[in-house]
């Protein structure tokens, strides 16, 4: 039957998904691949026009096809139908729409991805009862997306709802990737965290950092720290670590405070390779600190039912029950 199936992209920072699914939220084929960041801004649509033509042999489920819908990682220009200066993308512009629509004759659409991923909670996961629902991803970055009484949030530009850049360090003192000063995502995301971690090794006793798991793991170089190490050294047991993960908990509930604040939803879930991997590290203090920040009732708090393919559930939503 034509039109019944939709391709979905899942542009992050750091890989790229697609998807072939169809009306019903059932994904057939799918592929990830790490995203293209040295062949130049048209690189990254020559990737995926590359990767969504290697998605079945063959060209007949083309022609089945309602359109492609990308969420991506912003900010976006609208307009244009690319990326604007990406956070965590070397380019000033990334086009997207264009290339695609010369490719394949396809409508195709551009969203923020999180707010692609919370049409995909709220058409295929457990946002569907919500009227108000936020979800947030915690990864490579920070994101958001959010519907009020049951209208999706996207601003002027598409950016409403880029949580990431909430500033929650007034004293601004470490340097966002967009940047600005302060903002969450330079503390709390996956590359935020390791230069997180190393401002707070300087408020430790050196013997105390020389003597911990995480240091002999990096043989004393905290240049070398990643996210998945401290979290992996505190799974381990490892005091430094602990301290550094409860810290990031902090932050992360005042993040969320905001967002309850903001948009007094009735459930945020979560997602992103953070919380995915890590979930009580990530979750748990996020539940027991945010109700000192937070002046509306504070809703249930959930990791995503839909893991990785949050945003690719949310492009295919988007394709059969366009917004934009």
């Amino acid at each position: 039957m034509k039109d019944t199936l939709a391709v979905g992209v899942d542009l992050g920072a750091t890989n790229v998904r697609i998807a072939l699914g169809n009306n019903e939220g059932t994904i057939l084929y799918r592929l990830k691949e790490p995203t293209s960041k040295d062949r130049g801004a048209n690189g990254i649509s020559e990737q995926i026009i590359r990767m969504i033509r290697s998605l079945q042999p063959g060209t007949r489920w083309i022609q089945r096809l309602r359109g492609i819908v990308l969420g991506a990682t912003g900010p976006l220009d609208m307009k244009d139908g690319g990326l604007k200066k990406p956070t965590n993308l070397p380019y000033e512009f990334v086009p997207l729409v264009e290339p695609l629509k010369q490719a394949f004759g396809l409508p195709t659409s551009l969203l923020n991805d999180g707010l692609t991923a919370v049409m995909g909670e709220k058409f295929f996961g457990a946002g569907k009862p919500h009227e108000n629902l936020a979800y947030i991803t915690l990864s490579s970055g920070i994101g958001g997306g959010i519907y009020v009484n049951n209208h999706l949030l996207r601003g002027k530009d598409g950016n409403a709802t880029e949580i990431g850049h909430f500033t929650i360090d007034m004293e601004g003192r470490l340097l966002c990737g967009c940047g600005r000063r302060g903002h969450w995502e330079a503390y709390c995301s996956g590359t935020g965290i390791p230069q997180y971690a190393r401002l707070i090794l300087k408020e430790h006793n050196p013997k105390t950092l020389k003597d911990s798991l995480l240091s002999k793991s990096v043989h004393g170089d905290w240049e070398k720290l990643t996210s998945k190490l401290i979290y992996d050294t505190a799974k381990m047991g490892d005091k430094l670590s602990q301290d550094i993960v409860e810290r990031i908990g902090h932050l992360n509930a005042i993040g969320f405070a905001c967002v309850v604040d903001a948009y007094d939803p009735s459930l945020i879930t979560v997602g992103g390779s953070l919380p995915l991997n890590n979930r009580s590290l990530i979750i748990d203090p996020v539940r027991q600190h945010v109700e000192r920040h937070a002046r509306n009732r504070v809703p249930k708090i959930a990791l995503t039912k839909l893991g990785d393919d949050v945003v690719l559930y949310g492009a295919l939503a988007l394709a059969f029950h366009p917004v934009i």
